[in-house]
């Protein structure tokens, strides 16, 4: 018996976390927390296992909608074994201790649950046990029914440093879990390759950018063309540019694109500002340039010119001194830098602000992101109308694969069954329409949090 429980995560992307009874085996897949919501709402429903059996967790990777909730976890589920690779491993030590400081500072969360401190978040870190890529491991949890183990092995996304699809195998079943999947290069990581994945009885199937027309998504170089032709114009005229970022991935993607588009002679040499924890997980990039899959391991984040920004308390500095911006978070929520950046930034006629990620819809980042210069904004519920003086442009840097690039993954793994998770309503329908056009022979599923489906 083999079946599969959402427990955050199904229908839109924060929260992720996803249960397997493998013959009495329990197994979760990624503990995330949703970076819009509060207190209960932000965590996976594990009140739905609580009479489930509950071994190991797999953790995909260490962005916080996929690791957030680890430590609430454990402190319900103090027994359970993690496993994550070795990056992943390094980076969650820096992303729950920074996580651990905003929630010891929000007083949202005092009286709904007990809030983790740092030494509980040095004893689950130094609890998670390293898996290498490519290399397999068998496990069987103290209800498991049969003689026969699991086997998991890992497997490089191609999304962020120290990313892993998981492959599940037990009795001759095969379950692939993309996590957050990328098929294409980017400036520092290379996609994916899929070729030792074939014949999958259930693929568990992300569709962040499935609703994304992909004319809008071009390759990586040419949007960096497009890029540095808008930021050559707001740069030789004065401006400042604010590129919200997440502070792992996007941050280190986007700041060596511009690097190199300096060295290249392509974008007009300028002042970089970059700060907090982004530059913690940049050393990490660099600590591991040797071991992981790279574009070019040579480059060393660390030796790029960068301006500390929160250094910086007087905003008027960016004009006198203007340059390139990376702030997170990469959706501009309320509290952090790139927000607290934006109501000065929609006052400059010279400025820019620049999105090259994925935008939440509930958010201030896709609330400006959809507008354009002369329109009027309001970024918070309780917040007031303000005019939009600076320059707005949309840009695709993804690092989740593209809507045709998912329906690829189908193809490629040769796939009986697909569950679709990890995108919202209109991404889910558009690739499941597209998945049962195409493939007659595949059963598709979207993934409702608290509907058990069963596999085997």
């Amino acid at each position: 018996m083999i079946k599969f429980l959402p427990l955050g995560g199904a229908d839109e992307i924060g929260a992720s976390s996803f249960y397997l009874n493998i013959n009495g085996t329990g197994i979760l897949l990624d503990c995330g927390i949703h970076p819009r919501k509060k207190g209960f709402d932000a965590l996976p429903k594990f009140d739905l296992i609580d009479n489930e059996p509950l071994d190991f967790v797999f953790i995909s990777h260490a962005h916080q909608d996929h690791i957030g909730s680890l430590p609430f976890l454990i402190q319900r589920f103090p027994h359970v074994i993690i496993y994550a690779t070795t990056q992943t491993k390094e980076i969650a030590g820096l992303v729950l201790h920074n996580a651990a400081n905003i929630l010891a500072s929000e007083k949202d969360y005092e009286n709904q649950f007990k809030i983790y401190t740092h030494e509980e978040v040095d004893l689950l870190i130094q609890s998670i046990r390293e898996i290498e890529y490519e290399k397999g491991i068998e496990v069987k949890g103290l209800r498991h029914f049969s003689e026969s183990k699991i086997k998991i092995s890992f497997h490089d996304a191609g999304h962020i440093l120290g990313a892993a699809a998981i492959l599940i195998e037990y009795s001759g079943y095969r379950i692939f879990y993309t996590g957050d999947f990328n098929l294409s290069n980017q400036a520092i990581m290379k996609g994916a390759n899929l070729k030792h994945i074939k014949h999958i009885n259930t693929l568990i199937l992300e569709s962040t950018y499935a609703s994304t027309d992909s004319a809008k998504i071009s390759s990586w170089n040419s949007e960096l063309e497009r890029f540095t032709r808008s930021a050559n114009h707001i740069l030789n005229n004065g401006g400042s540019i604010l590129i919200p970022v997440f502070a792992l991935g996007k941050t280190q993607e986007i700041l060596a694109s511009i690097y190199l588009a300096m060295k290249k002679g392509k974008l007009t040499e300028t002042n970089i500002f970059t700060g907090g924890i982004g530059r913690d997980i940049s050393n990490l990039y660099d600590k591991n340039r040797y071991i992981v899959r790279r574009k070019n391991p040579d480059l060393v984040l660390k030796n790029i010119p960068q301006l500390n920004l929160f250094e910086i308390d007087d905003y008027n500095y960016f004009k006198k001194n203007n340059g390139v911006v990376l702030a997170s978070s990469g959706m501009m929520l309320v509290g952090t830098p790139s927000f607290k950046l934006l109501d000065y930034w929609l006052g400059q006629k010279s400025f820019g602000i620049f999105g090259v990620g994925y935008f939440d819809p509930q958010t201030p980042g896709f609330t400006v992101m959809s507008s354009k210069k002369g329109d009027t904004v309001k970024l918070t519920e309780f917040g007031q109308q303000k005019k939009i003086m600076c320059h707005i442009e949309r840009f695709y840097f993804p690092s989740h694969s593209k809507r045709e690039e998912l329906l690829s993954i189908v193809e490629e793994t040769r796939a009986d069954k697909v569950i679709l998770i990890h995108g919202d309503h209109s991404a889910k329908d558009w690739l499941g329409f597209h998945l049962l056009d195409r493939f007659f022979f595949v059963k598709v599923h979207s993934a409702e949090i608290g509907r058990e489906i069963m596999l085997s």
